[in-house]
């Protein structure tokens, strides 16, 4: 049941595609960046642009370097900290006595237990 005014394989806003549509592509250099892994990818920048010296590897994450020989090495990743860890960075337990001494009090005189 073939209709004779059907179009296949198009969009809506489709239209003949190419550089006489969009216009010239900017000037492109593709830099290879190597992994300590041993992966290596090659993005591409625009000529003018500024080329970082550390690309992340997409394969690992890892840091990724221009030199295969020397690529650079993995950094180190903090653990992960509670939010209670961070506040015992901050706070000795005299301080967190008090303080909870303090709550307490408000606590109870708001309940007329004092």
């Amino acid at each position: 049941m073939a209709n004779g005014n059907v179009i296949r394989g198009t969009r809506v806003g489709a239209g003949p595609s190419g550089e006489n549509e969009r216009g010239q592509a900017a000037p492109r250099t593709r830099v290879e960046f190597h992994c300590a892994n041993g992966h290596t990818s090659k993005p591409t920048f625009a000529v003018d642009a500024d080329i970082p010296d550390e690309w992340d590897c997409p394969k690992c994450g890892m840091p990724a370097g221009k030199d295969a020989e020397n690529p650079p090495a993995a950094r180190s990743a903090e653990p992960y900290k509670t939010h209670i860890a961070y506040v015992r960075e901050r706070r000795t337990d005299a301080d967190g006595a008090a303080l909870l001494d303090e709550a307490l009090q408000k606590l109870r005189a708001r309940r007329g237990e004092i």
